[in-house]
C-alpha cells in the first residue's frame, strides 16, 4: 500500500514538473514580450487582465511624429504616441494565439479588428475591417527593450 502511494506521488511529481516546463518554455516563446514593428517602434504586447493587450513604449527615430495626428477624435490629436494603446480585448486562444481583438493604425488613425500569432521570434499581426480574408498582416520581430519613451 505504501509502495503504491509513493509510486503515486512520484508520477504526480513528475506531471506537474512537466507542466510548469511547459508553461514557462510557451512563454518564453509566446506572444507576450517587446516587437518591433517594421518601421522600427517597438511595441509591447502584454497581459491586461484577462486579455492581451499592445502598448507603444519606444518611438523609432525615423517616424514620420510622435503625435495621434490623425486621429478622427480631433481632441486626441495632440496626445503622444509613446505609451499609446494601439490593440486591446484580444481574447488569448494559445501561448501564442489571440483573437477578437482591436488595433489601431496612429498611420491611418483607422480602428481594426485583429489578430496575432507568434511563430518563435516573429509576432504575426493581422488587422482586419470584417473578416480576416479582407486585412493585411504585419510581421514583428522580437526584441529587448533598450530605452522606454517617457510620456
Amino acid at each position: 500500500m505504501r509502495a503504491c502511494r509513493t509510486a503515486g506521488l512520484l508520477f504526480l511529481s513528475g506531471a506537474c514538473l512537466q507542466l510548469f516546463a511547459g508553461i514557462a518554455g510557451a512563454q518564453q516563446s509566446g506572444m507576450l514580450g517587446y516587437w518591433k514593428e517594421p518601421g522600427g517602434s517597438i511595441v509591447q504586447v502584454a497581459t491586461c487582465g484577462k486579455d492581451i493587450c499592445v502598448n507603444i513604449v519606444s518611438i523609432s527615430p525615423t517616424a514620420p511624429g510622435r503625435v495621434d495626428n490623425n486621429n478622427p477624435d480631433a481632441s486626441l490629436r495632440g496626445r503622444s504616441l509613446c505609451g499609446l494603446r494601439i490593440g486591446e480585448g484580444f481574447e488569448p486562444v494559445s501561448p501564442t494565439k489571440a483573437e477578437e481583438g482591436k488595433l489601431y493604425d496612429p498611420k491611418s488613425g483607422r480602428t481594426y479588428r485583429g489578430r496575432m500569432e507568434s511563430h518563435g521570434d516573429e509576432l504575426n499581426l493581422r488587422g482586419y475591417v470584417g473578416i480576416s480574408i479582407l486585412g493585411r498582416t504585419e510581421k514583428w520581430s522580437r526584441t529587448s527593450v533598450t530605452k522606454v519613451c517617457a510620456r
